[in-house]
């Protein structure tokens, strides 16, 4: 503890540079959020989905059309030259045309349409849908998906972001935890360094035996022993880290030891509550909210083709020019109306959809009752193990300065010549162990803490 209080006290009297060199949570998840593969990723994904959204939106795209022809040979030497551009509506199922047609020669006379006066025919018309795609139509739900689509695409970027911190959150734990477990080691190295020297200074002036010596240096070697070990697991834990600390270009960096921090990140609990379900903004829950969406415009796009079809249609033409040969009969303006009609007898293929939207429906209302209870027990649970880790480290902590009391005394003791030299040792290694098992509490409540801001979806502490 008195160590512990040393290192606050030196870290807060180090200038600013240095303090700045000290690697924290945060600056971890700027750069997973940032530079993590699997985010980068999945932002793919939305640009693909934005793709389909631009190519649904080519439906309503203005249409050109040309056409010509001509009679090489035979009795007739009729030519038609003809143009027509097309727009369709974006709140009905119909659509604006206009075109201009000429043509110059003869036609038979089952091609007397043909005939135009000598500068040719303007048109200009429009089709309204009255029933059958009045209000959707299949290029109308084709895009409203598209865009759902986007939203589905941003919704899965989040969910693997969350993962991906998550994850970052985890081997940035490790890694601290690593870096204290090596601290104990080299504490409990160093005490047995320095009792080497007294016992070497005892032994030359004859105040203690010998084999004291060589056991207290069998006892060096099995403690670098542990170190080495400790140290190896802190830079497989480094290594693990580096996977979400990355530099600008998205390498990864090993963090040094000298960068480990001395305490856990600081996570806040979120409130908890019964209704936290539904309090919470997961991305889960809205996806099913968003295919929801996406089965009731299936839905209605099937209900829409079990409606009659009946299309208006009114067109207004001129002939301009002088006449042609076609006669005196074109030159007047012409408004023309009509209306079509159809209508499928049986009606299968749209009842089918029908039923498939809303067996859809019915099933994603019940996944999104199934994950609001399970995000409700899970919650709930990482509660449980929050409140039951933060007892443990309360009585751990109370363990290990036990244990350091205890450790401390024998070793004046021991000094003194009133102690054993293996009592001494089992009393270090005991208050070792014990700050060993603190570290593991305060490891496992640092966990369970991140598992349910994880859970909750922090955005602001998982850095997103």
């Amino acid at each position: 503890m008195i160590r512990l209080a040393l290192a606050v006290f030196l870290l807060a009297a180090l200038p600013a540079a240095a303090r700045a060199q000290v690697l924290t949570l945060d600056e971890v998840l700027r750069s997973s959020a940032t530079n993590a593969p699997a985010i980068l990723e999945a932002i793919t994904r939305e640009r693909q989905a934005d793709g389909r959204r631009l190519s649904a939106e080519g439906a309503f795209d203005t249409l050109f059309e040309g056409d010509a022809q001509s009679r090489l040979l035979g009795y007739y030497d009729g030519t038609v030259v003809e143009a027509r551009a097309s727009r369709p509506f974006v709140n009905n199922g119909g659509g604006l045309y206009a075109g201009y047609r000429a043509s110059r020669g003869e036609f038979p006379v089952y091609e007397d349409k043909a005939f135009t006066n000598r500068l040719g025919e303007v048109k200009v018309g429009a089709v309204f849908s009255l029933m059958r795609d009045r209000l959707v139509d299949e290029r109308r739900t084709k895009l409203g998906l598209a865009s759902r689509d986007i939203e589905l695409a941003r919704l899965d970027r989040e969910m693997v972001a969350i993962g991906v911190q998550r994850r970052a959150v985890g081997a940035y734990q490790l890694w601290v935890v690593a870096g204290m477990r090596v601290g104990v080691y080299r504490d409990l190295l160093a005490l047995a360094s320095e009792r080497q020297k007294s016992i070497e200074r005892q032994i030359t002036l004859g105040a203690r035996p010998e084999i004291l010596g060589t056991e207290n240096r069998q006892n060096i070697v099995r403690r670098q022993t542990l170190l080495i070990r400790a140290e190896q697991e802190l830079a497989s834990a480094a290594n693990a880290l580096s996977f979400y600390l990355r530099d600008a270009d998205g390498d990864p960096m090993t963090p040094g030891p000298e960068r480990l921090p001395g305490a856990f990140p600081e996570l806040r609990l979120p409130p908890l509550g019964g209704d936290l379900a539904r309090r919470i903004d997961r991305p889960d829950l809205e996806t099913i909210l968003v295919r929801l969406d996406q089965a009731a415009a299936r839905r209605q796009l099937a209900e829409n083709d079990l409606q009659p079809r009946l299309d208006l249609r009114a067109e207004a033409a001129k002939d301009i020019g002088p006449i042609g040969l076609g006669g005196p009969n074109r030159t007047p303006a012409e408004a023309i109306v009509g209306v079509r009609f159809s209508l499928p007898l049986e009606r299968r293929q749209a009842r089918g959809r029908v039923a498939e939207a809303v067996a859809e429906a019915d099933g994603l209302r019940l996944r999104r009752k199934l994950i609001e209870d399970q995000i409700l027990v899970e919650v709930n649970d990482l509660a449980i193990q929050v409140g039951a880790a933060e007892r443990l480290v309360a009585l751990a902590g109370d363990e290990a300065a036990l244990a350091n009391r205890m450790a401390e005394a024998e070793r004046r003791r021991f000094q003194l010549g009133a102690s054993d030299f293996l009592v001494v040792n089992l009393r270090e290694e005991s208050a070792a162990d014990a700050r060993l098992r603190q570290l593991d509490a305060e490891y496992r409540r640092s966990a369970s803490r991140a598992e349910l801001v994880a859970a909750t979806v922090d955005r602001a502490q998982l850095g997103l």
